[in-house]
């Protein structure tokens, strides 16, 4: 395993005992609502600190991008790495009891991922991937599903709170791929639903106005997994524009064909 990448998990590992512990007292729970769906508690900034803590000690010169604090540089000033954190994705699920969050640390060269960790603390499933190295399921090397048809394929995606004016456009492909699709399906974590398609759970999956550190970890485990990934033109801006399609190879551009038929002027890629 890469060293920074064994410095992911033991990173996640420290964060998810927090989390854990957390979990077993939600009605004591302080919640800030950041806007209308986007929940922060303190368990997301003290899980962020964790982390934070453990990649500093590490390697301090390495710049940070971390939901909850933002974006900072590290000792080094203009370092070429920089850590992209989510310390709970699927904040509003854990709230409620919801066993369905994970943590998604990923570490980017010069805007190129190259190491990425998921975890699911609930169940104790830790995804890993190092860019040409492979990605894994505790140790176990996974790849997407075989999946070749739309109308075979189970497909993931989370409802866009943060783009209300793209609703009506989503609507549409929602209703399209409820039609052509074996099913489709809400968890609620991005991070998670991305690692599901690299280990074959899901066949693929979209989703508008994601952040870049919901979506940092899994797009590395996809593409290791010999899967595609990218924004609603196929393209790689995904991280920039925060909406992503994903998929194995066919889904992907079954995918895009049924999302670009919908895809209005002020929709992005």
């Amino acid at each position: 395993m890469h060293p920074a990448l064994n410095i992911i998990v033991k990173a996640a590992r420290r964060a998810s005992q927090i989390i854990n512990r957390a979990s077993l007292d939600l009605e004591h729970l302080q919640i800030t609502t950041k806007r209308q769906s986007d929940f922060v508690t303190e368990v997301d900034k003290a899980a962020e600190a964790a982390i934070i803590e453990v990649l500093r000690e590490a390697y301090p010169e390495y710049g940070i991008l971390a939901e909850e604090s933002g974006q900072r540089a590290g000792r080094a000033g203009g370092s070429d790495y920089q850590w992209i954190i989510d310390p709970l994705d699927g904040t509003t699920n854990f709230i409620h009891g919801f066993p369905q969050y994970a943590i998604s640390i990923a570490l980017a060269c010069r805007g190129q991922i190259t190491q990425a960790v998921v975890y699911d603390t609930v169940r104790n499933e830790m995804f890993t991937a190092s860019k040409g190295g492979g990605a894994f399921l505790n140790e176990r090397r996974i790849r997407v599903s075989r999946c070749l048809r739309l109308e075979d394929a189970l497909i993931g995606t989370g409802f866009p709170y943060r783009v209300y004016e793209h609703i009506d456009a989503y609507l549409a492909i929602f209703r399209e791929l409820a039609r052509k699709t074996a099913g489709i399906r809400r968890p609620g974590a991005a991070s998670l639903d991305l690692a599901y398609v690299a280990c074959g759970r899901f066949d693929g999956f979209w989703e508008l106005g994601l952040s870049p550190w919901d979506i940092a970890g899994g797009a590395l485990l996809i593409s290791e997994a010999g899967g595609l990934i990218g924004d609603l033109a196929g393209n790689d801006g995904y991280l920039q524009s925060g909406n992503v399609v994903a998929g194995t190879p066919k889904v992907f551009a079954q995918l895009l064909q049924v999302i670009d038929s919908h895809r209005t002027p002020g929709l992005q890629s």
